[in-house]
C-alpha cells in the first residue's frame, strides 16, 4: 500500500532546521514561519491536484525563493531606453542632482518643515516655496500638494463646492490610469456643466450656460491627445473676459507645467504657466513631474487671496506633500530661476541635446555590441502627458530578427541587471541614447550584449 503523500510533508519545525533556512530563520524567525507555513500550504494544494510530494530539499529552496521576493526591493532602477523621455511607467521625470541631494539633506535628520526659526513658533510648509514659485511664474502666490489630481480635487472643493464649473465636452477628458476630469470634478461637489461638442466650442457656448449658480468657467488643456480638422475652441483669453464679466472664476490646467518655449527644439508651442495667468486664469494647475523636470507634485498658482482659501481648506492637509518632495521641488525651481534648467534637468537637457552626440552614442553602442545591431534614424517621444504626438529626430541602435526571437531579447534586458527598457518596432528592439544618461552607457551596453548572448 502506497504512503500518504501527505505524510511525506514535514513539519513546520523540522522544516526550519533544513540547513538553507537556518539563516533565515536565525535573521527573522517570524517571516521563516510564515513561508513555511505558506510553501506546505501550497504543497497539500498541489498534492490535492495529483502532483508528487515534494521533498524537504524542494520545499526549502522554494521557501528561500520566497523570501528572496519578500526581502528584495520590487522597485528599482530602471535603464529607460524607450525613447519617451517622460515615461509614466517609469516614473515620469527623472531628478536632476541637485534635487537628488536636496532629498537626501533634508531627509537625514530634523528640519525646519513647520518650524518659524526667527520666532521660534509654529510655521507653514507652504511658505518654503511661495517665493520662489511667484518668481518663476509670475504669480502672485502658489501652493503644493501631492499631484495634479489632487490640484484640482482641493480647488474645485474649496471654491466650487455645490456650485457649476462649465467646461468644454473635448476637455472632459480621461489621462492616464482611468483618471477622468469628469469624475473627479463630482468628487469635488462641483457640478459639471459641459458645453459645445466634442470638436467645436464657441465662446456664447459658454456665455449661455452661465446661471446665478454658476463658480466657475474650467479650462484643461489637452495634454495626451490631438482633436484636428474641423475644430474650434474659445481662447483662453476669451474665457478670461467671459469669466470676469459675470463675476466668475477661470481656473485653467495647464498639465505639463512648462516653463519654457518647446518651438525653439521644433516642436508645437505647449502652453506655459506664464501664459496662462497673462491671458486671464485666477488660478493655473500643473504638475510638478511632467515638463517642469520635478517630483511628483501638484502645483496651483493664481490670485494670492484664492491660494489662501485653498491653504485653510481641510484638504489641504490631507494632501500636503512631504518635505522630501518640497526639497526637489525647490532645488528644481532654483534651476529655471539661475537659467540653467536646460543643462540641470534632466528633461530639458534630453530635449536639447544635440543629433549628433545622440549618433555617437549610438555608434559607439552598435560598435560594442556587434552584429546583428546597426544604428537607424527614429523618433523620440516626449510623452507622459506633455505635447501629443510630438517627436524629436533620434538616432536608435536596432538589433533586427524574427518576432519571438526578438520578444525574448526585449525580455531578457528588461528581467536582467540592470533592469533595460526598450521598445519592440517592426521586428527590432529599438533602443534610443537620448533618454539614457551618458553614465549608463556602458552599463546598458553589457546588458545588451548579455542578452543577446544568451
Amino acid at each position: 500500500m502506497s504512503q500518504n503523500p501527505y505524510r511525506t510533508l514535514p513539519s513546520v519545525d523540522r522544516l526550519l532546521d533544513h540547513d538553507l533556512l537556518k539563516p533565515l530563520h536565525e535573521q527573522s524567525a517570524g517571516l521563516a514561519v510564515e513561508l513555511a507555513r505558506q510553501a506546505l500550504g501550497q504543497a497539500r494544494t498541489a498534492i490535492a491536484a495529483g502532483a508528487a510530494a515534494p521533498s524537504e530539499d524542494d520545499l526549502a529552496a522554494e521557501i528561500v525563493k520566497m523570501a528572496g521576493m519578500v526581502l528584495r526591493p520590487s522597485l528599482k532602477p530602471v535603464i529607460n531606453a524607450t525613447g519617451v523621455i517622460i515615461q509614466t511607467n517609469l516614473g515620469r521625470a527623472p531628478l536632476s542632482r541637485a534635487a537628488i541631494q536636496a532629498m537626501e539633506t533634508v531627509s537625514r535628520g530634523y528640519s525646519n518643515l513647520e518650524f518659524d526659526l526667527h520666532s521660534g513658533t509654529r510655521g507653514s510648509r507652504h511658505a518654503h516655496l511661495d517665493p520662489l514659485i511667484r518668481q518663476v511664474t509670475g504669480a502672485e502666490a502658489g501652493i503644493v500638494v501631492n499631484n495634479n489630481a489632487a490640484a484640482l480635487l482641493l480647488t474645485l472643493s474649496a471654491l466650487a463646492r455645490d456650485r457649476e464649473v462649465i467646461i468644454s465636452r473635448s476637455q472632459a477628458v480621461e489621462i492616464g490610469g482611468g483618471f477622468r476630469i469628469p469624475d473627479v470634478m463630482r468628487q469635488s461637489g462641483a457640478k459639471l456643466v459641459e458645453v459645445g461638442t466634442t470638436n467645436r466650442t464657441y465662446a456664447p457656448d459658454y456665455q449661455a450656460a452661465i446661471t446665478p449658480d454658476t463658480a466657475a468657467i474650467m479650462h484643461v488643456h489637452a495634454s495626451n491627445f490631438r482633436i484636428v480638422g474641423f475644430t474650434e475652441q474659445a481662447s483662453l483669453r476669451d474665457l478670461g473676459r467671459i469669466a470676469h464679466e459675470r463675476g466668475l472664476l477661470l481656473l485653467d490646467d495647464v498639465g505639463s507645467g512648462c516653463l519654457l518655449r518647446t518651438e525653439r527644439f521644433g516642436l508645437a508651442h505647449e502652453p506655459t504657466v506664464e501664459e496662462s495667468l497673462a491671458a486671464g486664469a485666477d488660478l493655473c494647475l500643473f504638475s510638478g513631474d511632467k515638463l517642469l523636470g520635478g517630483p511628483q507634485a501638484g502645483v496651483v498658482v493664481g490670485r494670492a487671496e484664492l491660494v489662501a482659501q485653498l491653504s485653510r481648506h481641510p484638504l489641504a492637509r490631507a494632501l500636503r506633500p512631504d518635505k522630501s518632495t518640497l526639497a526637489a521641488l525647490h532645488a528644481t525651481l532654483l534651476h529655471y530661476a539661475r537659467g540653467e534648467a536646460l543643462t540641470e534637468v534632466p528633461v530639458w537637457r534630453m530635449i536639447a541635446v544635440p543629433l549628433s552626440d545622440l549618433e555617437a552614442r549610438a555608434v559607439k553602442w552598435a560598435s560594442a555590441v556587434g552584429p546583428p545591431a546597426e544604428v537607424c534614424d527614429g523618433r523620440s517621444m516626449v510623452g507622459g502627458g506633455s505635447l501629443p504626438e510630438e517627436s524629436l529626430p533620434t538616432k536608435l541602435l536596432v538589433i533586427p530578427g524574427e518576432g519571438a526571437w526578438v520578444t525574448e531579447v526585449a525580455r531578457k534586458l528588461r528581467r536582467g541587471e540592470p533592469s533595460v527598457v526598450a521598445r519592440i518596432e517592426d521586428d527590432r528592439v529599438v533602443l534610443d541614447p537620448r533618454t539614457v544618461d551618458p553614465s549608463e552607457d556602458g552599463r546598458l551596453v553589457a546588458a545588451v550584449q548579455e542578452a543577446l548572448g544568451g
